[in-house]
């Protein structure tokens, strides 16, 4: 099986995420998204979910909305729990929210801004699908994932997201009974 990567385009890093993480071409699209959008902020002319220039920087509640069309949640990872807590094998996959140069052409402006990238295991190797890279960097096995996810966690204004379906979120089957 070859790994589907889709690569940054204007603002639209969230459908880059949401597509790598179900390794589909055609899980999402833009004017889906930007429906998402209006539906959560119906009347408005100004829509907080995403940019004012119409080129994507959709937020997490665009992101929440759009995994529920296909009946998943995002978890939201507390950075104070240990990553051995998660049960790998129930979960689809990652999306991670990161700090990220902006850039202008290939300037890099001192601003930072968020970017979304997924991560997911494919036939057992896990996968950095972040669309600003030119092809997927393969992390490898659960170990390094845990590796690569605290490391990502230790950057100022990481944010985890667990991609689960939605029996596995109503039942927390995504967290290790920690009494145990």
């Amino acid at each position: 099986m070859s790994v589907y990567h889709e690569r940054q385009k204007w603002e639209l890093c969230a459908l880059h995420a949401l597509n790598n993480v179900f390794q589909d071409s055609q899980a999402f699209s833009k004017q889906v998204l930007d429906e998402l959008c209006q539906n959560l902020s119906p009347g408005t002319v100004l829509n907080p979910h995403k940019s004012m220039l119409g080129l994507g920087n959709y937020d997490v509640n665009v992101i929440m909305a759009a995994l529920q069309h296909k009946d998943c949640e995002a978890v939201w990872w507390d950075k104070r729990r240990c990553l051995e807590a998660l049960r790998l094998e129930v979960l689809i996959g990652f999306i991670v929210n990161i700090p990220s140069p902006m850039q202008l052409g290939f300037v890099s402006v001192p601003l930072r801004r968020k970017h979304w990238i997924a991560v997911r295991q494919i036939e057992g190797t896990y996968y950095n699908l972040d669309s600003k890279l030119s092809k997927p960097a393969k992390i490898g096995d659960s170990s390094k994932l845990r590796g690569f996810l605290e490391a990502e966690l230790r950057r100022k204004g990481c944010e985890l997201l667990l991609v689960v379906t939605k029996e596995v979120a109503e039942a927390k089957t995504w967290l290790r009974d920690e009494a145990s």
